[in-house]
């Protein structure tokens, strides 16, 4: 398994951007084995609003967050050429080694399994993490819409583009990223290289799938 691919929901807040990377994910499956798990996105943010306003269990509103990826996953199989959304892990293996685009949808695993923290520091971000453990693949490219990880909250102006790091530099790092706040944790005990890669700029996940340098942040596995 060449590479797992986590698209971000936040793509989607601009819908050009989002059909023009969904564009190149086809291209790329005809030279790459890849799966897509999906984002959240504004499917989540409905989950953390209601959360805010019921107070819901910490179990309830992972599993209520993780069907809006499956819903964010739906969307991304109707806008991306030539792929297949598949709540199997076998079935998305399969669909990876015929260039199509699987996209996998985690919630019927995630509920059975129930393997990660219940609790929002566990993201989609984490969730790929765990699918490319289990699916052993080589690399986890995180895609969102920023170009990494920053020394400081992306949006201000003396954030510095942190070009590579380990698990452990993740995990002592207590400013805000745009990674969720667990995925040290799940990169440590199932080590893959996982870049974080702006998918405003597709060309960029090529250059990562391709093993040549980009701008993005590598957190490497290796010590």
């Amino acid at each position: 398994m060449e590479a797992v691919v986590k698209v971000g929901g936040s793509l989607s807040e601009e819908p050009k951007v989002l059909i023009k990377f969904c564009a190149k994910l086809s291209q790329l499956a005809k030279n790459y084995g890849l799966v897509v798990v999906p984002g959240g996105g504004r499917f989540a943010d409905v989950v953390r609003d209601s959360d805010e306003q019921f107070n819901l269990s910490s179990s309830v509103s992972h599993r209520m967050a993780i069907l809006g990826m499956d819903q964010f996953g739906m969307l991304l199989a109707q806008i991306t050429p030539n792929s297949c959304a598949t709540y199997l892990l076998g079935d998305a293996k399969h669909l990876s080694q015929t260039e199509a685009v699987p996209i996998f949808l985690p919630s019927r695993l995630l509920f059975k399994e129930n393997p990660l923290k219940n609790s929002w520091e566990v993201t989609s971000d984490s969730i790929a993490a765990y699918v490319a453990g289990m699916l052993q693949a080589s690399k986890l490219v995180l895609v969102t819409d920023v170009d990494g990880v920053f020394t400081e909250d992306p949006a201000r102006k003396d954030a510095v583009l942190i070009e590579q790091l380990s698990p452990e530099e993740l995990l002592k790092f207590n400013k805000r990223t745009s990674v969720d706040r667990f995925l040290a944790k799940l990169l440590l005990e199932a080590p893959v290289d996982c870049y974080v890669v702006n998918g405003k700029y597709p060309e960029r996940v090529e250059a990562v799938l391709a093993g040549q340098q980009t701008t993005c942040t590598l957190i490497s596995a290796k010590k």
